[in-house]
């Protein structure tokens, strides 16, 4: 098979894997689905969000941090930061921003946001029982270990999708 064959990568019809993302408690409005496809380049990766923080002003960033994370578990403690979701997926212990679990940043666009992109980084089989993280800011792709992206604001744990 040729990438020439066609125009987009190929999608399976139903995706490998899902994740429904929570928010936290300071915002319960948030919410969204992440779908993982396996294909024959890598995997595609939809995600598509609701009730996001909505930034103000005209030089507000409108980005957001997102991310895998090493640990499924999405339970909050006092300060409902989603902490047991560990470090970024890093199973090569690589630094930031080369982390397999860093993702391209979400545009926020008025509390939505929906992107899809290809990447080799992982396979579904790789992220299942992982976390999805939405960061409360944009991250700096410089800053160690995980580019100072704020606050886990949103999270949800990857499951086989059946």
């Amino acid at each position: 098979m040729e990438f020439n064959d066609f125009s987009y990568p190929p999608t399976p019809d139903a995706p490998g894997a899902k994740a429904l993302v929570r928010g936290n408690e300071q915002h319960p409005d948030l919410y969204g689905m992440v779908l993982f496809y396996q294909t024959p380049f890598g995997v595609v990766v939809n995600a598509q969000f609701e009730g996001l923080p909505v930034m103000n002003g005209s030089d507000a960033n409108r980005f957001l941090g997102f991310h895998i994370h090493e640990n499924g578990d999405c339970s909050q403690n006092e300060e409902f930061d989603f902490n047991m979701t560990g470090s970024h997926y890093n199973p090569d212990n690589r630094t930031h921003p080369n982390h397999r679990g860093d993702l391209p940043p979400m545009l926020n666009c008025n509390g939505i946001a929906w992107q899809s992109f290809l990447t080799n980084a992982f396979t579904v089989m790789d992220v299942i029982g992982r976390s999805v993280v939405v960061h409360a800011i944009h991250d700096d792709f410089m800053t160690q270990p995980s580019g100072n992206s704020g606050a886990k604001i949103g999270c949800g744990v990857i499951k086989l999708n059946n």
